[in-house]
């Protein structure tokens, strides 16, 4: 069959996008589901830094490539040894899928999982194969998912089955941005009721974040970017303090506001000097937590005493330490609750044509989450 998707030839093109258009939108010959896979009329998928990530080549991937990770669709197809869902059902793509047999797996850590990182990082399915092709040449699948298309054919392990009562530009952003900044306050830190929290990165990820540490109870929540206006949104949330990650003086600041720091610091922006931010706001015996993905060459350091002297932690967060079947349910059953308001993360609404002036948003910052509708 055909589709129509959003195909990255050369990363590292210069901005704006607009004008330097780096996604071409194709008509791509898409195979039909194998052993073990779903074909999926994808309805929305969200735009997110890890796609940006590898626009700009500080995440770099096998090209031609068809982008695209956070989204949600209709199942259309089920392949042979698919026996858990039926055309009609509502999913969302999970952009780690997990073999349930390497040790992660086994040990509950599908985000993990050995066989989904290496299909990701060649660009393929779980099986090894490619259903995506141009002109008779294979295209690569992005995480798995390739969500910015009409159809997408997804690995069973890649999809988690949700009620069709929540839209599907809700359900996407379940996908990336809320498993990953809530589940690193719930999974990862597990932040007890009552404890201090700073967020230093209000994208997606970051607002999440935020999100689940009210969920979670803290106390006090500290929030920090350089846009004033995502400041504003973030008090709005829930965030008791805000600070403007520019000011020379934030991290004396904060920690003034937070008489000496803060129990737990997420970083979510994907960078070092953010990390850093986040490294000092936290106090003697605190826990430091990134989900950001920077340039592999980046490096970050600490005084390595602070470690010691003052018990610290630094931990990373990939996919929010989820098990996606469990927690996505959960989180969405939040939502419904009204405890858990999303919804409010999305920035706009944008068609498959508008994708790059999408991405030019996301990178300067005037977007949250742009989500597609397919």
């Amino acid at each position: 069959m055909k589709t129509h998707a959003a195909v990255l030839y050369e990363m590292g093109l210069q901005t704006p996008y607009k004008t330097s258009q780096p996604l071409h939108i194709e008509t791509l010959d898409l195979d039909p589901p194998g052993a073990g896979e779903v074909l999926v009329r994808v309805r929305a998928a969200g735009l997110c830094h890890s796609d940006l990530s590898v626009i700009n080549g500080s995440r770099p991937r096998p090209l031609p490539m068809a982008l695209g990770h956070e989204a949600a669709g209709e199942v259309i197809e089920v392949g042979p040894r698919v026996e858990d869902l039926v055309p009609g059902d509502h999913v969302v793509c999970a952009f780690v899928p997990s073999c349930g047999h390497c040790l992660p797996c086994q040990e509950g850590r599908p985000a993990l999982c050995e066989s989904g990182a290496a299909a990701n990082a060649a660009g393929t399915l779980l099986s090894g194969a490619r259903r995506l092709h141009l002109g008779g040449q294979d295209v690569n699948h992005h995480l798995g998912v390739s969500g910015f298309s009409e159809y997408a054919v997804i690995a069973r392990n890649s999809l988690v089955k949700v009620d069709p009562d929540v839209p599907f530009e809700q359900v996407a952003i379940f996908g990336c941005a809320v498993m990953t900044g809530v589940g690193a306050v719930v999974n990862t830190a597990r932040v007890p009721v009552g404890s201090s929290v700073a967020v230093v990165g209000l994208g997606g990820v970051g607002l999440s974040a935020l999100l689940g540490a009210v969920v979670a109870g803290a106390r006090r929540i500290v929030a920090i970017d350089v846009n004033p206006s995502k400041l504003e949104f973030a008090t709005k949330l829930g965030a008791t303090d805000v600070f403007d990650a520019r000011d020379p003086d934030v991290i004396s600041l904060v920690k003034a506001a937070t008489d000496g720091g803060v129990e737990f610091a997420f970083e979510t922006a994907g960078a070092v000097p953010a990390m850093q931010t986040a490294y000092a706001v936290t106090r003697r015996g605190g826990t430091t937590v990134t989900t950001g993905l920077p340039d592999p060459s980046h490096l970050f350091s600490v005084p390595q005493v602070t470690l010691t002297a003052e018990e610290r932690t630094v931990k990373g967060a990939y996919v929010g330490s989820c098990i996606p079947a469990r927690d996505i349910p959960r989180f969405l059953e939040l939502y419904k609750q009204g405890k858990l308001p999303v919804d409010q993360l999305l920035t706009d609404r944008i068609r498959l044509h508008e994708i790059n002036e999408g991405f030019d948003r996301l990178s300067q910052g005037d977007a949250v989450r742009l989500v597609v509708l397919l």
